[in-house]
């Protein structure tokens, strides 16, 4: 009787694991997939263009920054490290990696933001300065102006 139990025991176990197999494998495949998919269909772009505001004069300025580039806004210092924007049959998606400096008093720098931004969420970035926010509006391939 005890090896009719363990021998009905392990098919049970071995039935159960099969089965927690294939529901991970196709979990797995699903995000793979899924990943996959939204890496293939991102743009990579060569500009970035963020604005920001001086909180003392309120002046909103627009500017474009090269991938790899530094951009001096105030006491900021703007480096975009990739800019991607989504293909064209997709909803529209703009997120950029982006270091910010600051130049301290004694010309020292100090990074105060590492991190991607969302055009479409700009309040998510995380640029915290008492003079100046910065935030990600949109990405370009060149430039370049043709006539």
């Amino acid at each position: 009787m005890l090896g009719y139990l363990r021998n009905n025991r392990c098919i049970f176990l071995f039935a159960i694991s099969k089965y927690f197999f294939y529901i991970y494998l196709v979990g797995g495949i699903a995000i793979l997939s899924a990943v996959s998919r939204v890496l293939a269909e991102r743009v990579s772009n060569e500009i970035g263009i963020f604005s920001g505001l001086d909180k003392i004069t309120g002046r909103v300025t627009s500017f474009e920054v090269h991938i790899g580039q530094v951009y001096q806004y105030g006491a900021l210092q703007i480096i975009p490290r990739v800019c991607y924007t989504s293909s064209e049959n997709e909803p529209a998606r703009t997120t950029s990696f982006v270091e910010v400096n600051e130049m301290t008093l004694e010309k020292k720098t100090r990074r105060i933001f590492t991190g991607w931004m969302f055009a479409d969420s700009p309040g998510l970035n995380a640029v915290e300065h008492s003079i100046y926010d910065v935030w990600l509006k949109d990405c370009k391939k060149s430039s370049h102006t043709f006539q």
